[in-house]
């Protein structure tokens, strides 16, 4: 009933063949991602090496005062094994100024602006290096809204949405990744301590399960309920954040006026006239 076991060479393959496609096609050559030192990012990294060169891939590495010295430290170890180009540019200064402005704001507000300060950054050398930005959030984040608008979740180019955190763990062990970074706790590195899973509630690997059913097989909750698989509760807790993170997930509602309205009745391919 439940199969995220991966063909990881032919999704390798598919994947390879997404970027190479998807950013040539759009009249690029190079991407730039946000390396952090997780496994999501250095997947990324690796696919987008083997797709365009590794000349053509820039990481950046943008670390605040209190991320942890040991996502610099896994960050440069995929630079080092791709050879892809790098860079540091250090957050602390930005945030701290907006911040003593606002000494009240508590985590949530925090970390949504470290990831959008981030994500202006990447897109801001995309424009100097003539880039697309690599997106790294993947298929599980995406269905339970764990992420930022307009951060982590913006980007030019995802290969990674379509593959559960699981997944993207198998295919990282596949494409040799290095284990230190695949195994251990999923972070976004926001504040001191913090792992998503904590966060969350729930590990990735269980959830996973309980999404793939709901989503991919299309099970009602009722029907995962009654499979003796999960707690009820769980279930419908996921299929709750499922349907309240969905804006996150589309184009900002545009209220119709017009005969054509933009991603209603206006609506192309993304390379729609090249």
């Amino acid at each position: 009933m439940m199969n995220l076991q991966l063909n990881c060479e032919t999704v390798r393959k598919v994947l390879i063949g997404f970027i190479d496609n998807e950013v040539r096609k759009a009249g690029f050559h190079r991407v730039v991602v946000g390396l952090s030192g997780g496994v999501d990012s250095a997947l990324a990294a690796s696919l987008a090496a083997e797709a365009l060169g590794p000349e053509n891939v820039w990481a950046i590495l943008m670390p605040y005062r209190t991320s942890s010295p040991a996502s610099a430290e896994h960050a440069t170890m995929v630079v080092r094994a791709l050879g892809i180009q790098h860079f540091t540019v250090e957050i602390t200064p930005m945030l701290d100024a907006y911040f003593a402005q606002f000494p009240d704001a508590d985590q949530m507000r925090r970390g949504n602006k470290m990831a959008r300060e981030r994500m202006t950054i990447l897109f801001d050398h995309s424009a100097r290096l003539g880039a697309l930005v690599l997106g790294t959030s993947n298929k599980t984040e995406l269905l339970l809204g764990y992420g930022t608008l307009h951060g982590d979740m913006a980007s030019a180019v995802n290969p990674l949405g379509d593959l559960y955190k699981t997944q993207v763990r198998q295919l990282s062990r596949h494409l040799g990744v290095p284990a230190v970074i695949v195994e251990k706790q999923p972070s976004a590195d926001l504040w001191e301590g913090q792992t998503d899973e904590a966060e969350l509630g729930f590990t990735y690997e269980e959830v996973d399960k309980a999404l793939y059913l709901l989503v991919d097989q299309r099970y009602e909750v009722s029907e995962v309920a009654a499979a003796g698989l999960f707690d009820e509760k769980f279930v419908r807790a996921v299929a709750r954040r499922i349907q309240t993170s969905q804006y996150k997930r589309r184009l900002p509602v545009i209220a119709k006026i017009s005969s054509r309205t933009i991603d209603r009745d206006f609506r192309y391919a993304r390379d729609w006239g090249r």
